[in-house]
């Protein structure tokens, strides 16, 4: 990608650009509604990712022009405004969290691409923040430092954007380690990559569907987990474990303790999970990764019908270890651990069943585990 984008920039510019940087999208491969309730995810950057040509300007604008919608976004680096096209409200924000902290940013003009699927649940927004933040950092002269840049991003992505999201998108955009998926602590930010079992390949199965108006129905599972984790006295579900939650099972009602079940015995699967990857232990990692789907899919209750199908027949499928919904649920993608050698037949196959079945047509992508947010080589 590194070549196009530069040919890009060089043909608008008649110069080659001064920096090439890139941000990852990313799939979580377990921990599912955890990140709020200050527990553990096991996320990996994709090998799709935000890119960005720039040069640097000296008069604090930044001019950047999408070149997959053919738009132009300009605005003052110290003085960002809201205002249309709304997808620059993502480099905006970014650049309002940055320069918050106090940190004088150099302005920038370049074109941007992204082969992230915009609704798919794999974090383009998280990427563009990163890449955004990555392209100030080298124009600025900050010091990249992942876990701050990340923490910057999600404030962006909260405070700016208005999307009230948990740390982990930013995150592994930010930190993610090529061939390793990434153990996040999300209380901490404390990291531990974790190598993919040998001879085995991440397969993305976006199912065609997207989520909708759902933040009443987030939120309504934010403020259950809330109530569980007061019912115990603790500051989230994180520090209850399964055997006090059953034991305590009576003072909660049944949905409730349904929802914090699915959040305790999730993070009990994560860690489990890294366990089973340290060991290179696929068929556990799978396991584990069908266990966190039924849960999702019973006791939090945010799958769906068309990701139901589409993991019953991933799950079904020869050379597949283990498949889940990934991301916030009730549409979007799901994710399965899947021999490398039968990866690309696979998705041929469960591709065409889905179809079948559902009448839809996905879109499948087999991924490896790239890094996180870098500046690429130019020459």
């Amino acid at each position: 990608m590194t070549p196009p984008i530069a040919a890009a920039f060089q043909e608008r510019f008649g110069e080659p650009p001064e920096f090439v940087v890139r941000a990852p999208g990313r799939v979580n491969l377990i921990g599912e509604h955890t990140d709020y309730n200050d527990g553990f995810v096991f996320p990996l950057a994709i090998e799709r990712a935000v890119w960005i040509a720039l040069r640097m300007r000296t008069d604090g604008q930044v001019h950047v022009t999408s070149l997959s919608l053919g738009e132009t976004a300009t605005f003052d680096a110290a003085h960002p405004e809201r205002g249309e096209p709304a997808w620059a409200e993502y480099l905006k924000g970014s650049a309002w969290a940055m320069q918050a902290t106090g940190q004088p940013l150099v302005g920038w003009e370049g074109v941007l691409t992204s082969d992230v699927p915009i609704g798919a649940g794999l974090s383009s927004s998280a990427a563009i923040e990163l890449a955004t933040m990555r392209a100030f950092a080298a124009t600025s002269g900050i010091a990249w430092e992942p876990a701050t840049m990340a923490r910057l991003a999600q404030r962006a992505e909260n405070e700016w954007v208005g999307v009230n999201c948990g740390i982990m998108d930013q995150m592994i955009s930010a930190v993610g380690k090529r061939g390793h998926a990434v153990l996040i602590d999300c209380r901490s930010l404390e990291t531990r990559a974790e190598p993919l079992p040998s001879g085995t390949s991440v397969v993305i199965l976006d199912t065609a569907t997207r989520r909708g108006l759902v933040d009443s129905l987030y939120n309504e599972r934010r403020a259950q987990c809330e109530q569980a984790a007061a019912t115990f006295g603790v500051t989230a579900l994180r520090d209850v474990t399964l055997a006090e939650l059953t034991a305590r099972k009576g003072e909660l009602d049944p949905m409730t303790f349904r929802r914090a079940r699915h959040v305790v015995s999730e993070n009990e699967r994560t860690l489990a999970a890294a366990a089973a990857m340290r060991a290179g232990d696929a068929r556990e990692l799978g396991r584990l990764m069908n266990e966190s789907h039924a849960s999702l899919r019973d006791d939090f209750e945010v799958s769906s019908e068309a990701l139901d199908i589409m993991v019953e027949i991933a799950q079904s499928r020869t050379g597949c270890h283990g498949a889940r919904m990934t991301g916030a649920g009730f549409g979007g993608c799901a994710v399965a651990l899947v021999d490398a050698g039968l990866a690309g037949s696979f998705a041929t196959e469960v591709a065409a069943r889905y179809t079948e079945r559902s009448g839809l047509v996905p879109m499948i992508y087999v991924t490896g585990a790239s890094a996180g947010a870098a500046v690429e080589d130019v020459k």
